[in-house]
């Protein structure tokens, strides 16, 4: 027992390749889960808001506001990530973000009211946030060769089905215990995340003197410019964008925030987030693919459950084994992914991934108001392997041949990408959805006008049927014309959907624009693990 202690708290910061593989494993085992936790508590209320909502005694415009102020917060620590983890260490930052996370869990299932709820939410998402870059960082700081090439394929896989599970499970766990138990059940794993990660990660060392150099308007700067951002692309879809003041005010705010957010980034002695990566052109190309991914990824996610709750009436658990498939297919992809990584040009595959996921867009894009399970299953299992194709080579671009030190910002840029395409291609698919939805209600309308005939026989026929449920012919109209009005709406909405896929499915085709540029460099190689000290 005294050997296995002293091998835990041997200190491998010096070189922390050197470290044996069982401990490497059981570090990025460890760092891997409180991803998990973090990603998974994002969507694990989006099921059992108006639970929440009924126990809270709060109305729905705030209820909405225990998902964004998570999504908010996460925003804001995703880059900070970097600047704490060099001045405290990997190791203790990440004990202490699972260890808050775990903490505001316990508070969040305790809370009294929306606001304590929606101040506990943000503490969740702000600690919650800086254990997604730290695992890739991580990743690429303590493995090599075929070993590292595993790591984006795992992470991408814990990326999807984190969030892909969390409203099935919030949904379970609701129906089975209590609203308050989405968050009790992230105490016990919490706690051991915690205490193995106090344990095991000695991967670099502290340096607190960077705490008294903190440049306060660069935090502020980028605090007010991804929080107001993200609640700009949260809140517009449902209040009518720039038409809402508090909108457009959050919108200039985080417009003059980015811009003191670049100043300081250039200009500051020592900035909170450093810009440097963007300076490799296949990072910034990495970038522009995560964005995408993170968009097509996100989109995807939100909008299936949608239709099969609003168009074909499913129930969690229903929607949840629907949607699982694309898990599945990842699942079956990743050692696909990892091998082929070590194998062949990472343009090639990147182009195979944005193609098959165009594909499975414009398959998905031919729904009727009867697709179910069976319909959707081949295109969301294309979607799942296509997944694995982008995200494993547009890590290995965004993450390979930087330093340390450098590699920590490197990630949380990266990871920031990928949750702003996720936040701005929510926004974009919901004002489409509107959108597309009216124009389709008018086009039916429309036909329904020019041959308005054969439109009343068929709302006589339904007339006559509804005469057998009650005696009053003016009562059987009226359920006729209810009942065929929701039909017309239905189908609009499914026509909605179908465009909504096929310009997602072109967003993804355009993107294979960018492949030809992404030529590695010469000397893409990594350098020594010991260059950045």
């Amino acid at each position: 027992m005294i050997g296995v202690l002293n091998g835990l708290s041997q200190d491998w910061s010096a070189d922390p390749t050197a470290m044996p593989d069982s401990r490497k494993f059981l570090i990025f085992g460890v760092m891997a889960f409180g991803q998990f936790m973090a990603l998974f508590d994002i969507q694990i209320v989006s099921a059992s808001l108006s639970e929440v909502q009924a126990g809270l005694a709060a109305g729905p415009d705030e209820v909405s506001w225990v998902q964004t102020a998570y999504l908010m917060a996460e925003l804001v620590m995703i880059p900070l990530s970097a600047y704490l983890a060099l001045a405290m260490s990997t190791r203790w930052l990440f004990v202490l973000s699972a260890g808050l996370f775990t903490l505001s869990s316990l508070f969040c299932g305790l809370s009294w009211n929306i606001e304590s709820m929606i101040a506990f939410r943000a503490l969740q998402g702000f600690t919650g946030g800086a254990m997604v870059p730290l695992v890739f960082a991580v990743g690429f700081t303590i493995f090599s060769g075929k070993q590292r090439a595993m790591i984006p394929a795992i992470l991408g896989t814990v990326g999807v089905l984190a969030p892909t599970l969390g409203p099935t499970a919030g949904g379970l766990i609701t129906s089975a215990f209590d609203w308050r138990w989405l968050f009790f059940i992230n105490i016990v794993p919490g706690v051991i995340v915690t205490v193995l990660a106090a344990l095991v990660i000695r991967v670099d060392r502290a340096t607190p003197s960077m705490f008294a150099r903190i440049d306060w308007s660069h935090f502020a700067a980028m605090a007010i410019f991804l929080g107001g951002l993200e609640y700009v692309l949260e809140e517009g879809p449902r209040n009518d964008w720039f038409g809402d003041h508090g909108i457009a005010i959050a919108a200039w705010a985080s417009l003059v925030a980015f811009l003191l957010f670049l100043e300081r980034a250039f200009f500051s002695f020592n900035p909170i987030v450093r810009l440097t990566p963007f300076r490799k052109p296949l990072f910034a190309f990495a970038c522009l693919f995560s964005i995408v991914i993170g968009f097509g990824m996100y989109a995807s996610i939100y909008l299936i459950p949608v239709y099969l709750a609003r168009v074909r009436g499913f129930d969690s658990l229903q929607i949840g084994t629907t949607v699982f498939v694309v898990g599945v297919a990842q699942l079956f992809s990743t050692m696909l992914a990892a091998s082929l990584s070590q194998r062949i040009d990472m343009r090639w595959m990147i182009t195979a991934g944005l193609l098959l996921f165009s594909w499975s867009l414009w398959l998905t894009s031919h729904m009727t108001s009867q697709w179910g399970f069976w319909e959707l299953a081949f295109p969301q299992a294309v979607r799942g392997l296509a997944l694995m194709l982008c995200i494993v080579p547009s890590v290995n671009m965004a993450l390979s041949g930087f330093a340390p030190a450098e590699l920590r910002y490197a990630s949380g840029l990266f990871n920031l990408m990928r949750n702003l395409g996720g936040a701005i291609g929510i926004a974009v698919v919901n004002t489409l959805l509107q959108d597309h939805g009216r124009i389709a209600a008018l086009r039916l309308g429309e036909s329904m006008a020019r041959d308005r005939a054969t439109a009343e026989t068929l709302v006589q026929g339904v007339a006559r049927r509804m005469s057998e449920i009650t005696p009053d012919p003016e009562r059987a109209l009226l359920m006729a014309q209810g009942l065929f009005a929701r039909v017309v709406e239905r189908e609009a909405l499914v026509l909605a959907f179908d465009d909504v896929f096929r310009l997602m499915a072109w967003m993804f085709l355009a993107a294979l624009v960018m492949v030809p540029f992404c030529r590695p460099a010469a000397n893409a190689a990594p350098p020594p693990p010991d260059a950045a000290h």
